[in-house]
């Protein structure tokens, strides 16, 4: 099993990618191979809805040549995909939210003349994020919109894990974010595992 984990934070070290760091050692504990995309790394211009990528359904197509050709390389031959963002304005971060746009064209060939398919369907999804407020308050319209997003594209949302942080002055990883992170990576397996 093949994990794409993108990664939306502009830290490379920060909350994100320490709550990722136990995450991906369970991943490969379980014998699944993840790879980390930095977007922050990537350019990734934003959509402009052109639907020059409709005309053609055999792949994504996007008529900008950029890091999102690439991506969307990786993400139809990985297994599952996880998002991984703090949460910015109750949302993604920029190069995260570019992202989902030109694969919602690109990898959806709904917007066309006539209607296509989903080049992606069946494709697992989780969400991992890191918040300032409580999860309940601080991440659950990403999470919805997420939800509404794999719904649309035909994607199979398999969870988030959310962990908030308390404030810039107190340390973020401990104990009990690892051992949910750990864990959180174990469920995935075992579900991905029994399908």
């Amino acid at each position: 099993m093949n994990v794409c984990i993108l990664m939306g934070s502009p830290r490379k070290h920060g909350n994100t990618a320490a709550l990722l760091k136990p995450f991906m050692e369970e991943l490969d504990a379980c014998g699944y191979e993840s790879e980390m995309i930095r977007l922050y790394d990537l350019e990734i211009k934003p959509c402009i809805a052109c639907r020059n990528c409709q005309q053609d359904w055999s792949g994504f197509n996007c008529s900008f040549d950029d890091d999102g050709q690439q991506v969307a390389q990786k993400l139809l031959a990985c297994d599952m995909i996880v998002l991984a963002t703090p949460v910015y304005s109750w949302y993604c971060t920029p190069p995260m939210k570019a992202l989902l746009d030109r694969m919602v064209y690109g990898l959806n060939k709904y917007y066309g003349d006539k209607k296509g398919p989903s080049l992606w369907k069946g494709k697992r999804v989780a969400l991992i994020t890191t918040c300032g407020y409580p999860p309940e308050k601080g991440a659950d319209l990403l999470e919805e919109g997420i939800k509404r997003y794999c719904k649309h594209s035909q994607l199979i949302y398999k969870g988030m894990l959310a962990e908030r942080h308390m404030g810039y002055e107190t340390v973020f990883m401990d104990e009990g974010k690892e051992r949910r992170a750990r864990e959180f990576a174990a469920r995935l397996c075992a579900a991905l595992d029994q399908e």
